[in-house]
């Protein structure tokens, strides 16, 4: 009669080194953030700020009901709206910031590329890119009046300046080799463009992406203050107004999560794209 031996389930070194540098990093990444709200529940406690600055614990459930609250219930006119608003700001900043995307790119690889289209329209966006997002408000609400269009507007003013620079940036560093090669076997202008020089750029495409993006999400906060009634914007300026600092803090924690969510998309994104980039570097 023979007699089986149950042996555990081993899992392979190279999982177990993964997981540990996993959670390497989200210690790292955890530790700054930690440190943070200790020492804001020590001020938020201290007599000098007691009463100013709510404590991370009220933030915590102010933001939980703003989640979660049934809208019927009390007087309190934030509950359960937070994923409504969420929503309204992440319509408006996907609409604006792929109009700066379409826009921004092939006018950037164009000025790059091109001295004559360099000379004909890098003066304007360069004298025109200074110009801050809220000096275009009264223009937007005069235009588009309160509504969606007037905040898509400065959305996509915040997004395209970054996106064109940083486009622009690329194409003029383009490797001359490369274009000669390219030229060599015969390929035509707009094959360079496409094949040569579009790949090449992208890295500095990405780098504007990223930063462009993070400008519409200050944009969509000034727009919806101003020129619309709902989104993180418009809750964070009324509960300013009402004297409702821990939806104040929540919304502006609220703002920068779906800031570094979008961020973490388009990194995700460019891995997928310049994976050959990833595989160069090791």
């Amino acid at each position: 009669m023979t007699t089986s031996v149950l042996k555990p389930a081993t899992v392979p070194s190279g999982a177990w080194a993964g997981s540990s540098r996993a959670l390497g990093r989200f210690a790292l990444g955890a530790c700054v953030p930690v440190l943070i709200l200790v020492l804001w529940q020590l001020v938020g406690q201290s007599s000098a700020m007691s009463g100013v600055v709510p404590v991370p614990m009220q933030v915590g459930r102010a933001w939980y009901d703003w989640m979660f609250g049934n809208p019927g219930m009390g007087l309190n006119p934030y509950l359960g709206t937070w994923f409504g608003n969420v929503q309204y700001s992440t319509m408006r900043v996907a609409q604006g910031f792929i109009l700066a995307m379409a826009l921004g790119i092939p006018i950037g690889l164009a000025i790059g590329w091109s001295r004559v289209t360099s000379l004909m329209l890098d003066p304007l966006v360069q004298g025109m890119r200074p110009i801050p997002i809220t000096a275009w408000l009264p223009f937007s609400i005069a235009v588009f009046g309160i509504r969606d269009m007037g905040s898509i507007f400065l959305i996509f003013l915040g997004g395209f300046y970054a996106i064109i620079v940083n486009t622009t940036q690329g194409a003029r560093d383009v490797d001359r080799n490369l274009v000669r090669a390219a030229r060599m076997m015969g390929a035509s202008s707009g094959q360079v463009l496409r094949r040569v020089v579009l790949p090449a750029a992208m890295p500095s495409i990405f780098t504007g992406l990223r930063i462009g993006l993070g400008i519409s999400w200050t944009a969509v906060i000034v727009s919806e203050m101003v020129a619309v009634k709902s989104g993180l914007g418009y809750v964070l300026w009324d509960a300013y107004y009402v004297g409702r600092m821990d939806i104040v803090l929540a919304d502006m924690v609220s703002i920068g999560l779906m800031g570094f969510i979008s961020d973490r998309l388009i990194v995700l994104i460019e891995r997928r794209v310049l994976v050959w980039r990833i595989l160069q570097n090791h």
